[in-house]
């Protein structure tokens, strides 16, 4: 491949096909990342299965921290009935993989009403496809 410049380079490196998309104006990829991983963890978003089928990829999968492998369809059957868990990120940060496809890696707090609080260690993988992110794998490790 040879070199590549201006909204060319950004649709290889970020997978983006249109120049909204693409414009250096709007936030970096990192913090596009992380802003679906924070939306994917609110509550509303959570509650609605319209919402995560969005966000989620047909073919996602997850390993999460209680041992047990998830698919798109669990996901959507299990949120939207979850209630009372707030979650917490830090230490975020993003590692691009290929043309449209991040992997992110986090820690993240998760809180109940009942003041439970367990810390997991998290990984997701992001592809750009038709015009939009989601999510195609996640895992969850229980952390101290």
């Amino acid at each position: 491949m040879g070199v590549l410049s201006g909204q060319d380079y950004l649709r290889h490196v970020w997978g983006c096909s249109t120049l909204s998309i693409c414009s250096t104006d709007l936030m970096s990829l990192e913090e596009r990342i992380l802003a679906l991983e924070r939306k994917l963890l609110d509550p509303d978003v959570r509650a609605s299965s319209q919402e995560l089928d969005r966000l989620i990829a047909d073919d996602f999968v997850e390993f999460g921290s209680s041992g047990r492998i998830w698919n798109k369809r669990d996901v959507l059957s299990a949120l939207p009935t979850e209630s009372g868990v707030h979650f917490t990120i830090s230490n975020f940060a993003i590692r691009e993989l290929g043309p449209g496809l991040v992997l992110a890696t986090y820690r993240v707090i998760r809180s109940t009403k009942e003041a439970e609080h367990r810390a997991s260690l998290r990984s997701s993988i992001w592809r750009f496809e038709n015009e939009r992110w989601q999510m195609t794998f996640h895992q969850g490790t229980p952390a101290d």
